[in-house]
């Protein structure tokens, strides 16, 4: 069949266009197999133009602009709190305080795990002054959630670490509250840390 198609082509080539002669040379050296690509192939680039407005590639309202670029603005600002809350895991793992003057509102109120309410500046003596080595610090499990202006944070810390010469392994459930102004970008307002029993 392979030859057939060959001496086809041939005759072709005198007689007819180059087109044809492309199509019988295929058919021969493919053992037929060409023909339902191409068929595939034409029906593919005419439905294409059919299949755009249907992706929504097509005619995009100002609505569905404005709702698209609020998607995507809320993308990006969670992954920044994800990093945050990564970075804020970091700081508490080297007892980084200047951290927390730079992330930290003024006005921060938290509760630690003991229950006692600490404001920015008693957080970071706090920090300055700890006699914990952390050999382990991990956020996980970080969820965000934004209200506007506004973002709840979520996660779990799992620390390990020496302190007052004993070994500890402990795990807390926190939460964050962040406020974004567009001066200084997200600043921690609140929180709130829970120590998991075990």
């Amino acid at each position: 069949m392979n030859r057939g198609g060959i001496v086809q082509a041939n005759r072709c080539n005198r007689a007819k266009s180059r087109r044809t002669v492309g199509r019988v040379a295929f058919r021969g050296q493919g053992d037929g197999m060409a023909r339902p690509r191409v068929k595939w192939l034409f029906a593919a680039l005419l439905l294409f133009p059919a299949l755009l407005p249907a992706q929504g590639t097509g005619s995009v309202t100002p609505s569905q602009r404005r709702d698209r670029a609020i998607t995507a603005e809320i993308e990006v600002e969670g992954v920044e709190l994800v990093a945050l809350e990564r970075e804020t895991a970091h700081a508490m793992g080297l007892n980084n305080s200047s951290f927390f003057q730079r992330v930290y509102n003024d006005d921060y109120v938290g509760t630690a795990p003991t229950g006692e309410v600490l404001d920015r500046s008693k957080l970071v003596a706090s920090i300055q002054n700890s006699t914990v080595k952390y050999s382990s610090f991990i956020a996980s499990d970080i969820r965000v959630r934004i209200y506007g202006p506004t973002a709840v944070v979520t996660c779990t810390w799992s620390t390990r670490g020496v302190q007052n010469g004993r070994n500890f392994s402990h795990q807390y459930r926190v939460v964050h509250v962040y406020t974004n102004n567009a001066v200084s970008g997200w600043k921690v307002v609140a929180s709130q840390e829970t120590m998991l029993p075990g």
